[in-house]
């Protein structure tokens, strides 16, 4: 079956030190399903939007091998919409504004035809509506599952009986202080593994990413860009490469989920180099190969001197 991915999609207006761009297409399952798609296919994806969405949008991801029919349409409601504004360090950034619309109500319902799905990606939506998600599949295999601090905050008990049922957690350093209470990520990866992932995988922006898994840690580097010009959806571009060549694989070894990080950073940095999904949409295997291939080379190095 198809790689299930359940989230947000959303009109952004984005503003950074040297542009600005409006209504433009975003979300975390946007990000993630054009990042997968890359990978395996078709990519099957549940979300809600108004009727205000635009059609060149919903076209761009069918012509991505995207699957659909999990989206629901409101007739005469209004798409999530969400605005911000970045400082000229990237890392900061301000909220103008966030309309819930649609989204506020969203009632994920997964097509008949998704409930076998072996992989899903939950993406960063309420942890009681990733569980409703769970509750709808039949016998998954492999869940991926996204989460942020408004959710560490306010809704830790729903957010740690989702933890108990997913392999993989994706978090970034802050969150992973935040829900472990352990200022240090060794330890604060250990503590959340002992809430039930497999693997916990800590996003550490442009110093790359690290993956705790068997009694090991990866750390993958970020790729030196001289130009990054909006770095929105990048963690989603990560959670997608990273789920999509697993899918893809089939292979669920350490060794190959090293390989899965290294390729979600790949997604991660073509994503930044563009406004919204535009460095996503128009990229071509070799692209992507050329990438990955240059990320191990950031940390390959001959060990035959001794000192």
């Amino acid at each position: 079956m198809g790689l299930l991915i359940v989230g947000s999609i959303a009109l952004d207006y984005i503003e950074t030190p040297f542009d600005k761009i409006e209504n433009a297409l975003g979300g975390s399952t946007t990000y993630i399903a054009l990042a997968s798609s890359y990978f395996t296919g078709p990519v099957q994806i549940v979300g809600v939007v108004g009727d205000d969405l635009d059609n060149d949008h919903i076209k761009m991801l069918e012509d991505h091998n995207i699957d659909i029919d999990g989206l629901q349409i409101i007739e005469g409601g209004k798409t999530f919409r969400y605005g911000c504004k970045y400082h000229y360090d990237l890392n900061v950034r301000d909220t103008l504004y966030t309309e819930l619309n649609v989204f506020e109500s969203f009632n994920p319902v997964i097509p008949e035809k998704s409930r076998k799905s072996r992989f899903a990606l939950l993406g960063n939506i309420h942890p009681d509506l990733q569980s409703n998600v769970l509750d709808q599949l039949d016998n998954p295999h492999f869940i991926v599952c996204d989460t942020m601090n408004y959710w560490i905050e306010g809704w830790l008990e729903s957010l740690l009986k989702v933890l108990k049922r997913v392999n993989v957690l994706i978090i970034n350093d802050s969150e992973a202080r935040l829900l472990s209470q352990e200022p240090n990520l060794i330890k604060a990866a250990a503590k959340i593994q002992a809430m039930g992932p497999q693997y916990i995988i800590i996003k550490k922006g442009e110093h790359g990413a690290l993956l705790f898994g068997e009694d090991t840690v990866f750390s993958a580097p970020a790729y030196p860009l001289e130009d990054i010009f909006d770095p929105t959806g990048a963690g989603d571009a990560f959670a997608g490469g990273f789920t999509g060549y697993l899918h893809k694989t089939a292979d669920l070894s350490f060794e190959n989920l090293k390989r899965a990080v290294v390729y979600g950073s790949t997604m991660a940095s073509f994503c930044v180099q563009k406004f919204s999904t535009k460095g996503l949409e128009k990229l071509s295997t070799l692209q992507i190969h050329d990438r990955f291939l240059e990320f191990k080379e950031l940390s390959r190095f001959d060990d035959d001197v001794s000192i």
